[in-house]
């Protein structure tokens, strides 16, 4: 049986709902939205939608030989961090440096505010080690392991099961670390993430807390891997199963780390948002996902805009990923009227117990203001409610509650509901500007394509509040994200800390390390079942002016192709350029692509209303 008469199955399981997009052998496209948690009905969403679109009676096996691939997005890791659940870390480092990544960079994000709390550490205990390399990779302090294996086989039999290796200049040097690791093992820790893996990058504090991340979320995210991969039996084992990374690009279950996957759903709401537009004829869009925590908001005008360092709940995290901005306003945001004020989230209601109407006893949401104002019919939402998972909204419940609330407020129901959804649309326009106006952009000229299982709702207020004029509504806007997986391609990301001078002295070093990182991360999509001829690789340098700390990265080539390059780049992000100022390249980076071909999916005939 070939591929195209097998079944492509797409999932993005977000924090309220799982979206699940299949096309079968017979090439027609299907679509499912399961909650994500309901323990009375199933124990896995991916799993209860891929058997409910084959036809799989419950409790029998999958069948796997008629899965062509399944591709999946995952809140797994983002939840773990959010809510502080992942594993039990120990963090190995240099004397004198175990609170270093804590202090962090002494920022002041509220200016005025004397009494700073600093964010919790990932990392449950530290353990120092005599050890010193210089920013050369001179080996200045010999590693002096004495004791070390005594207090890592402490930390795990004090249930500790994960161990972080940051050690000062690792990335030009990493002996000391591979000595360390090799120890841990030793000691039995079965997750060691050493930073000359997790992040071979210069500034210790981004280096350090990718590291730690990267070991507190990966057991959290292998657990549900596993949990994914047992029913699937042999089709997650041969490259079959694969899920999305925070760049955008596909791996196979053994690559997907906790680092990676922090932006994995909303990787592919990117990625189907921009497919779907360049099929429609829009070569620039913005994207709104409205989902039921949050709403994820991206820019694409042709290329993908990455970012290679984000800070997430108190984290500065450096990995690839696409540039999307979150705001907490989502269909599950609860609704506040607390010391005269309305409020909109950034608290939400999640898949359990839900909005008010979901008929669990939930508090009110932006989903609720919507079915009080019209926006949201009853007879039209899926009947997923109630014990038995076949009742509709409970539209009731909901009109006794805001004619409570809207009493305090001295409004009727409905217009208490309208203020509570004009806030949430200022909150969703606000985080527009940030990708669009903010980075020099006109938002005018772009179309807002709405996505997400809410967006469509509010896509006409947010678009009136940005002046944009066109909006785009693809037929599968609800699951968009899970649909997006399909058009996702397998990749690797090799990178290498330079911090030297650019001149022509320092390329053909520079062109002997991209060739050296171009092999290995081509090696790792190849042994993710890719085919050599279908690896195509992408080379970008990281530069910046000497004296500032802000790098762009721009496509490698020839001196002056990288020079032109970066003017253009510093002139569009800043609205100049230093002409002749001395330019520093601090890091290459090799993306190895598998280029697999698209999903073939059915033409639909445009018409208009009425027609």
């Amino acid at each position: 049986m070939t591929p195209a008469a097998k079944w492509h199955v797409w999932i993005d399981r977000g924090g309220t709902f799982t979206d699940i997009v299949a096309m079968g052998p017979d090439g027609q496209v299907r679509a499912l939205k399961l909650l994500s948690e309901n323990a009375e009905q199933y124990a896995d969403a991916a799993i209860e939608g891929i058997r409910r679109l084959m036809g799989t009676a419950q409790g029998a096996a999958l069948p796997q030989e008629l899965l062509a691939a399944v591709h999946m997005g995952t809140t797994v890791a983002t939840n773990a961090l959010l809510e502080r659940k992942g594993a039990r870390t120990v963090l190995v480092t240099t004397r004198g440096l175990g609170d270093q990544l804590r202090i962090g960079y002494q920022h002041r994000p509220k200016l005025f505010v004397r009494r700073i709390d600093l964010t919790p550490p990932l990392y449950d205990r530290v353990i120092e080690v005599d050890e010193r390399i210089t920013a050369d990779g001179t080996v200045l302090t010999p590693l002096d392991a004495t004791g070390i294996e005594r207090q890592l086989r402490q930390a795990r039999a004090d249930g500790c099961e994960s161990c972080a290796i940051v050690f000062m200049h690792a990335y030009r040097n990493a002996d000391h670390e591979r000595a360390m690791a090799a120890l841990a093992r030793e000691a039995g820790f079965t997750q060691i993430s050493a930073s000359h893996d997790v992040s071979p990058l210069m500034k210790f504090v981004s280096r350090g807390h990718t590291t730690v991340a990267d070991a507190y979320l990966s057991p959290v995210l292998r657990k549900y891997v596993d949990k994914v991969a047992a029913p699937l039996g042999t089709a997650a084992h041969d490259g079959r199963l694969r899920f999305m990374r925070s760049s955008g690009a596909l791996a196979d279950a053994a690559h997907f780390t906790g680092k990676d996957a922090l932006l994995s759903g909303p990787a592919g709401g990117v990625i189907g948002m921009a497919e779907t537009a360049k099929a429609a004829g829009f070569d620039k869009v913005v994207g709104f996902d409205m989902g039921g925590t949050s709403t994820d908001v991206s820019r694409f005008d042709g290329t993908y805009e990455r970012i290679f360092e984000n800070e997430l709940n108190g984290i500065r995290l450096r990995a690839p990923m696409l540039a999307v901005h979150t705001v907490a306003a989502g269909g599950g945001s609860i609704l506040f009227y607390e010391n005269a004020r309305m409020r909109v989230g950034p608290e939400s209601a999640g898949a359990d117990p839900g909005p008010a109407c979901y008929r669990k006893g939930g508090p009110l949401t932006v989903t609720d203001a919507n079915v009080m104002t019209g926006r949201i019919h009853p007879d039209f939402f899926p009947a997923v409610f109630g014990p038995n998972a076949d009742a509709p909204l409970d539209a009731a419940v909901m009109r006794k509650k805001f004619a409570a609330l809207a009493r305090e407020l001295g409004k009727s129901p409905e217009d208490a509901a309208d203020g509570f959804l004009k806030i949430a649309v200022a909150n969703m326009a606000e985080a527009i500007k940030r990708i669009s106006i903010a980075q020099g952009a006109d938002v005018a000229e772009y179309a807002l394509q709405c996505f997400g299982g809410a967006g469509a709702q509010l896509a006409c207020h947010v678009a009136d509040a940005l002046g944009m004029r066109t909006i785009i509504i693809h037929p599968l806007a609800g699951v968009l994200s899970a649909f997006g997986m399909g058009f996702a391609q397998t990749q690797a990301r090799r990178e290498q800390a330079v911090e030297q001078r650019l001149d022509d002295t320092l390329m053909p070093s520079l062109q002997s390390a991209v060739a050296d990182l171009a092999r290995q991360a081509v090696d790792e999509v190849v042994a993710q079942g890719v085919e050599p001829t279908r690896v195509s690789t992408v080379a970008t340098v990281h530069l910046r002016y000497l004296g500032t700390d802000t790098a762009l990265a721009v496509p490698f080539g020839t001196h002056a192709e990288i020079e032109a390059a970066f003017a253009e780049t510093h002139r569009t992000r800043f609205g100049f350029w230093d002409q002749g100022r001395q330019l520093v390249v601090e890091s290459l980076a090799v993306d190895a692509i598998g280029q697999a071909e698209a999903p073939h999916l059915p033409q639909i005939e445009a018409k208009r209303a009425g027609a």
